[in-house]
């Protein structure tokens, strides 16, 4: 039998995040391009900074209902006549708000980009924010609702951030409102907060993909560059406060099989110098199956499928007032909460004590560093990352940088960064679980004072 010779392994090619290049509409609209042949399907993020600090008092959740409004019909089209165009294109539309601002995301084939950008920019323009139409976005949130309230990993980050933050805080209450305040918003809520936060001056576009024959500056004018506003600069962040004193608060579920578990702090983001060492830390005790947290509780001890540490900014401006969530989750059997969070403390400890080794560092560079070429073969998660440095008020060869200094971070340094990030005397515990099992196993381990909550 014959078989063909085995392929031999091609020259290794230098490789870094795609650095975009800048410009600007007449109208003020920043635009970031990155020419990226053979993504012949095109991603387009647009980020519009209408931060939930913005809301109205009473009205949380008017971002997210502004946001998904926006594609709900506009002057000229109806809901079903802008959804019927857009499919016509083969594109998708999202948008979504957070702490930041809001984000649209479109993916459409190259082929189609004028004319799906055209419909973005027609309900940016004039969104219709029909009474009918947001009466059902209501509706549809309000019934979201409790399910997230259902679901343990959701209740237990709903408690986190309410533990973490000031009552007055925006960052301590649900991103997407609650059904008081939901309840409570209207056509002419969303069309206020649309008035006050949406302009192309503020605004950024970035656009990725195979751009090839494409006149972009002009499928630009045409399309986002008949988006007028008032000039305005972008609202100031408030300082981020948080209160991470030792402590557990166990939401109660009677009768769960599993307990959620959730443990956090406020961190530095990603402008501090720190992060680069933080990442590859965080990611040696917990970023991956062969990290120190599923070693212990997954393999050694069998008490979870699996626990992640990690580090989420919150929002940032570059100026100090910016912050990271730094967290620990899994689920655990409820009988083993007990001896499942003694042992997490004891990986802490010893983290503190005796350091990372040569090795999980270089383990944590190779997965991290390593994968980068892949993590980013497709337009939308280039848009996505030049997105994210954007709403953070990152340089744009930030992405690039890091990769660098991950490579260059020592074990010395990445442990003290972890370490830093997780002291075992400054963690907010929450566990979403059965309490009457649970609660006293906990109490014994000394690990902050224990509070029970109910729903």
């Amino acid at each position: 039998m014959d078989f063909h010779p085995q392929p031999t392994p091609g020259v290794a090619r230098p490789w870094a995040f795609p650095a975009p290049d800048r410009g600007a509409l007449d109208n003020g609209l920043t635009v970031l391009t990155s020419h990226r042949p053979g993504q012949q399907v095109v991603a387009v993020e647009i980020f519009l900074p209408a931060p939930l600090d913005a809301e109205p008092a009473g009205l949380d959740g008017v971002a997210t209902i502004m946001a998904r409004a926006l594609f709900e019909g506009t002057d000229q089209q109806s809901a079903e006549e802008f959804a019927a165009e857009l499919e016509r294109c083969g594109a998708t539309l999202d948008a979504h708000a957070d702490h930041p601002g809001v984000r649209v995301s479109l993916e459409v084939p190259v082929s189609r980009l004028p004319k799906a950008l055209g419909l973005v920019s027609e309900a940016l323009i004039a969104p219709a924010f029909l009474e009918t139409e947001v009466e059902r976005l209501v509706r549809n949130r309000l019934d979201e609702i409790p399910h997230e309230t259902a679901n343990p990993s959701r209740r237990a980050a709903k408690q986190l951030s309410k533990e973490l933050f000031p009552a007055e805080a925006r960052m301590s209450r649900p991103r997407q409102g609650t059904e008081e305040t939901v309840e409570a918003i209207d056509a002419a809520a969303v069309r206020a907060f649309y008035e006050a936060h949406v302009r192309p001056a503020t605004a950024t576009a970035v656009v990725v993909g195979d751009l090839t024959g494409v006149d972009l500056d002009k499928v630009l004018a045409e399309t986002l560059g008949a988006w007028t506003g008032e000039p305005a600069e972008p609202l100031p962040m408030p300082p981020i406060t948080a209160d991470d004193t030792g402590r557990v608060v166990i939401v109660d579920r009677p009768g769960a099989v599993q307990t959620q578990l959730l443990i956090g702090r406020v961190g530095p983001d990603r402008h501090d110098s720190v992060w680069p060492a933080q990442v590859l830390g965080t990611y040696c005790l917990g970023g991956t199956l062969t990290s120190r947290l599923d070693r212990v509780l997954r393999e050694e001890k069998g008490y979870t499928y699996g626990v992640r540490a990690f580090g989420q900014v919150l929002r940032s401006d570059g100026r100090g007032n910016g912050a990271s969530m730094l967290a620990i989750s899994g689920s655990i059997d409820t009988p083993n909460t007990g001896p499942a969070l003694d042992d997490l403390w004891k990986v802490l400890r010893t983290l503190a004590a005796e350091g990372l080794t040569d090795a999980e560092r270089e383990t944590a560079v190779q997965n991290l560093v390593g994968v980068a070429p892949l993590k980013y073969e497709t337009a939308a998660s280039v848009a996505g990352t030049l997105s994210d440095q954007v709403e953070q008020h990152l340089p744009d060869d930030y992405q690039a940088q890091l990769y660098a200094r991950l490579a260059e971070t020592g074990t010395v340094e990445a442990t003290a960064a972890v370490v830093s990030a997780f002291p075992v005397d400054r963690l907010v515990t929450v566990l979403v679980g059965d309490a009457a099992q649970i609660a006293e196993p906990v109490r014994a381990l000394g690990i902050g004072e224990v509070t029970v909550v109910t729903g």
